[in-house]
């Protein structure tokens, strides 16, 4: 078996096979793993992640690959209830226990949501739940939440879509956002638990899992850009110059997985050169002075939509970072404006004294979660497959789709 790919769907991929019992060659243009989420070298910091990610309870499938490969996830990840409150200590913060009860509870005591708007959400809730979560599939979140308060809307409808789709409320799938509603809100007590990172992401799993498969024979061959994919019915699926396998897991980036399996399954190939993308700018700032009260912060009235207090969560003391998603307008504008925009937006919400230290633009973070979104299927031909967030699937562009989509597409070959 070969993958192709070190990202996380990749190298969920690769744990799945070698657990079922075959040998596996792992392939990655890069010269680590990790994908679009990993540690990069940094002249400003120490490790710095491409960008704030961030789990939740829900990501059943994520927590348990991180334990397969050794990783303690109460060791590595902050847990704490979600919480959506502004600076000022505004907004939905929900408690502890049963799915359900704590997100009731936490409707009922959101004090600064006028009571007849809590109401509202807990209708709106039983309605969803009633509803089998379900929605026509070319509606909008926008559309969707036609007649929700706009208490509610602001603080939390709209922050929950931006950060679980990266595609604003007004382009994004209603229905993908019910399924995210399902799972994280009322799946399960601890499901809508917010999961911070405390260590850098290679260390949160992608070091770890390489670790894991080559200690269990896996040939492992970084900076190594798959140029040409063969296939001989008596041989099997050649790559470049590598002994030949009987079947290939394509858990590169979309981009690459289409230009790969094009003269094998041109229909699936231009499906997926069809997907569209939308981007993320992260901004790293120093603000020796600030002091929070929790380690994550919803803002408005800016570009960013969360701040993140790296100093809670084991990085530099005073270094925080503004998140914009779906931030295609921001992006265009290149990544020196970008950083000084979001710098603006964190004068105006916690005054001076701050500094850029840096910023990335991934222009390409995700796909655009849009309603009626036609996503390429798992198998591409016969022996060969597709590894993603972006391959068919309930879920939107996430750590958790990755690791889904890694772990059935290695289900299958087996």
């Amino acid at each position: 078996m070969a993958v192709i790919g070190a990202g996380w769907a990749g190298l969920a991929a690769a744990v799945e096979l070698v657990d079922a019992g075959h040998a596996v060659t792992l392939i990655d243009m890069a010269s680590q793993p990790g994908g679009r989420a990993r540690s990069t070298p940094s002249s400003t910091l120490a490790a710095q992640d491409n960008g704030q990610h961030i789990l939740v309870g829900a990501y059943r499938d994520t927590l348990a690959m991180m334990r397969r490969v050794g990783v303690d996830p109460d060791t590595v990840l902050l847990r704490t209830p979600l919480s959506l409150r502004d600076p000022q200590g505004r907004g939905l913060a929900l408690g502890r226990g049963p799915a359900t009860w704590a997100f009731a509870m936490g409707v009922l005591r959101w004090q600064d949501c006028p009571w007849p708007d809590r109401f509202t959400l807990l209708r709106m809730a039983l309605s969803w739940r009633l509803g089998g979560f379900r929605c026509q599939p070319d509606r909008s979140v926008q559309a969707f939440a036609h007649g929700c308060p706009a208490s509610v809307y602001q603080a939390l409808l709209e922050p929950l879509c931006v950060a679980a789709l990266n595609t604003p409320a007004s382009e994004a799938s209603a229905q993908v956002m019910l399924t995210v509603l399902r799972d994280a809100l009322f799946g399960g007590a601890g499901s809508a638990d917010l999961l911070l990172p405390r260590v850098p992401l290679d260390a949160l799993f992608p070091q770890p899992a390489l670790a894991w498969l080559t200690q269990r024979g896996v040939s492992w061959h970084p900076r190594h850009p798959v140029r040409c994919l063969r296939h001989d019915p008596g041989a099997g699926w050649q790559i470049d110059g590598l002994p030949p396998v009987d079947q290939v897991v394509l858990a590169c980036s979309a981009t690459e997985a289409a230009r790969l399996a094009q003269p094998w399954a041109p229909h699936w190939s231009a499906l997926t050169q069809a997907i569209h993308y939308q981007p993320i700018v992260t901004a790293w700032i120093d603000a020796p002075a600030t002091r929070w009260a929790a380690p994550m912060l919803r803002l408005a009235d800016g570009p960013a939509q969360f701040a993140f207090d790296l100093g809670a969560l084991g990085g530099p003391a005073g270094c925080y970072t503004l998140v914009a998603s779906g931030a295609a307008e921001l992006a265009a504008q290149g990544a020196a404006a970008a950083g000084q925009a979001l710098l603006d937006h964190w004068q105006r919400v916690f005054g001076g004294g701050a500094r850029l230290r840096s910023v990335r633009n991934e222009k390409r973070a995700t796909f655009a979660c849009t309603p009626g979104l036609r996503r390429p299927s798992m198998q591409i031909a016969p022996g060969l497959w597709a590894a993603g967030d972006y391959v068919d699937g309930p879920y939107p562009a996430t750590l958790e789709g990755a690791i889904r989509a890694g772990r059935l597409a290695a289900q299958a070959v087996a």
